[in-house]
């Protein structure tokens, strides 16, 4: 197998296993950042908790441990043919852009290593292959974190209005509309699988729906840009001195690796942010009312009503939160990749070892 396919298994292997660890902390993420608030509130009202632990905890008492792990299945499979294709068309990037410096080493063109600027770049093709590729997947997994949060929303939008009615009706209609009132707060969110999201996908926006969220997504290649550039830089820096003018470089450890995943995710991370918040407004289920705030028609219309209505501080909703899952997964992805490519590369040596030992008794 060539290094671009085994680092593509490789990297599928270890987002499956960060996915499935850091889930709930990503549910409950998702729903922090398409919870709509107004810059304000009103004198009076009581804040509400809004850290991870209480939502946590809320969730499950609303909706059972199976609503951390909403979207768990079409996550898994998104994540990966994500980090599959991702690292393969990266690694290949990879292949090319070491070999030119090398040969340009050797002209008397430079140190023979990779620069800063290419590592970005080379994360910056190989994400947006990935972005193309994958997106109606995430569209899917979005919806299906927050259908619940959404069909809630619309329950209470219902009510309100029907309160209303109540308020102004004669005697007769009062009886008929109370009816109706206990009639609503009795009805619960819908059962919400994979074929629902997409029917309802397709419903509302046809084929292009499933790209939704689309410009910030791509804007948002250059999480994992600057992420790798920041291990790429780091790694090669920490092998050096380890290693000194020693050949071959040293392998870092499991550790080592670990930690400049984290180092890097969280740089990343940071400076992304508000990108992930529109994107995850965009695709989630809007919520139907005469609210205009909870509706986007775009990614620019989108920045626009979220300033507006919410201040700046509505583009960091959830980055508590999203720091530590992104990062303990990056960090989790990162050592397990590397190390199940270390494993591959011992099972090959190991087969061809094998092999001339079986020929020379032969």
């Amino acid at each position: 197998m060539s290094s671009a396919a085994v680092n593509g298994l490789a990297g599928a292997g270890g987002g499956i296993i960060a996915q499935i660890i850091t889930y709930p902390l990503q549910t409950v993420n998702t729903r922090q950042q398409t919870e709509r608030s107004a810059k304000k509130r009103k004198a009076g009202s009581g804040a509400t908790d809004t850290s991870t632990l209480f939502q946590m905890l809320q969730l499950i008492q609303n909706e059972g441990w199976g609503g951390l792990y909403s979207g768990l299945k079409p996550s898994l499979f998104g994540t990966a043919a994500s980090q599959g294709i991702y690292y393969y068309f990266y690694q290949i990037l990879k292949n090319k852009v070491e070999d030119i410096a090398v040969a340009r080493g050797k002209k008397g063109l430079g140190d023979g290593t990779v620069g800063m600027l290419s590592w970005l770049g080379i994360a910056a093709v190989a994400g947006s292959i990935n972005v193309l590729l994958t997106s109606p997947i995430w569209v899917l997994v979005t919806r299906m974190q927050t259908h619940t949060q959404a069909e809630r929303k619309i329950l209470e939008s219902k009510r309100d209005l029907l309160l209303k009615e109540i308020s102004r009706a004669n005697s007769l209609e009062v009886t008929i509309l109370k009816d109706r009132l206990v009639r609503l707060e009795s009805e619960k969110p819908h059962p919400y699988g994979t074929f629902q999201a997409i029917r309802e996908v397709y419903r509302e926006s046809g084929v292009r729906g499933f790209w939704k969220g689309l410009v910030p997504t791509l804007i948002m290649v250059c999480n994992p840009s600057i992420q790798f550039m920041i291990y790429e830089t780091l790694a090669k820096r920490l092998q050096s001195k380890h290693s000194g003018k020693q050949l071959p470089k040293r392998n870092l450890t499991a550790m080592e690796v670990f930690l400049l995943g984290a180092i890097a995710k969280l740089g990343a991370t940071v400076v992304t942010y508000p990108l992930l918040v529109v994107k995850s407004r965009l695709q989630a289920k809007q919520e139907i009312g005469r609210n205009v705030m909870s509706r986007y028609t775009g990614t620019i219309d989108a920045i626009i009503k979220m300033v507006r209505y919410e201040g700046f501080h509505g583009f960091y909703k959830g980055m508590g939160t999203k720091i530590v899952q992104s990062v303990f997964a990056a960090s989790v992805l990162f050592m397990v990749k590397e190390e199940l490519v270390r494993l591959a590369v011992l099972l090959v040596a190991w087969s061809r070892t094998m092999l001339l030992t079986t020929s020379k008794k032969r």
